[in-house]
């Protein structure tokens, strides 16, 4: 019996220096590439451009800037606004997909065409539909309106709603999908032996079973929201509408002119709330 509890041991600790050993490549970019060259964010934002200590003097600066408060109330807002749209509109379009074999395998696809469109097409694609001159002005025209140039008015925020929504539902309906086909048939069927109606069904078997893929989803939804940024700058430029001036712009803005006290206290602000989020969604998701 001792005999085969240390060959066991043996085995145990041969796996999980296997497991290190395959982990290593992995672990050895992750620490070379992000955390170190974080670390160094980290300790410059506590030095000036020049490397004399300062303290927290750049976080209150940064604190105190208006175009740094105005960038994380915009981001702030498009998060908040974005993600619970995308995770509702996508776990209905998935439900609804769920069972169409034939329509679900071809739609699968053309949702998934947005994500395999370069930033440049997309940029064009803006711009084509919402300039001043662009096909949604002259679509009002036939109604007597005015023409509005979208991407200068406080339209600008739901044009980057809009554009972050067509642009990454497909990718959370494959996701949602994915969960809902690790879902039993068996359950359903014995639910609606017993006269379950779809509703009940839904909010006692599908959204239950949906809680790992959900925090998972709204995680990658949440990082995917700062890459809209793209799209809002190459239309609008360093400057655009006040209302989509958002992080990545104010980060640009810095880099430009090489203020990298402020880039460095404002990065470690930023991480810090994404790490807070983070940690709240999965807090919450192993509550449940």
């Amino acid at each position: 019996m001792a005999k085969r509890t240390g060959r066991h041991k043996r085995n145990r600790e041969r796996r999980q220096w296997e497991g290190l050993v395959f982990l290593l490549p992995s672990l050895t970019g992750v620490t070379v590439f992000i955390l170190l060259p974080f670390a160094d964010v980290v300790r410059r934002s506590f030095t000036s451009v020049l490397g004399a200590f300062t303290g927290l003097k750049n976080y209150q600066t940064v604190l105190h800037n208006s175009a740094f408060l105005r960038a994380a109330i915009n981001t702030g807002k498009f998060t908040a606004v974005c993600i619970p749209l995308l995770l509702g509109i996508s776990l209905l379009a998935a439900v609804l997909l769920q069972g169409q074999k034939k329509l679900g395998s071809a739609l699968k696809s053309a949702y998934l065409l947005p994500m395999a469109i370069p930033v440049a097409s997309v940029v064009l694609l803006w711009k084509v539909l919402f300039m001043r001159n662009g096909l949604l002005n002259g679509f009002l025209a036939w109604f007597g309106a005015e023409p509005v140039d979208w991407m200068n008015s406080g339209s600008a925020f739901y044009v980057l709603v809009f554009s972050y929504l067509w642009k990454n539902l497909g990718y959370d309906v494959i996701l949602w999908l994915a969960g809902l086909a690790g879902i039993p048939e068996e359950i359903y069927e014995a639910a609606r032996v017993d006269g379950a109606g779809e509703w009940r069904i839904f909010v006692s078997i599908t959204m239950p079973n949906l809680l790992p893929s959900l925090y998972t989803i709204a995680v990658l939804s949440f990082l995917n929201s700062f890459k809209a940024f793209r799209e809002a700058y190459l239309v609008a430029g360093d400057y655009p509408h006040e209302s989509i001036y958002l992080m990545q712009h104010l980060f640009n803005n810095w880099f430009r002119d090489l203020a990298l006290d402020k880039m460095a206290a404002a990065a470690v602000l930023t991480a810090a709330v994404i790490l807070a989020l983070v940690l709240i969604l999965q807090r919450a998701w192993e509550r449940e």
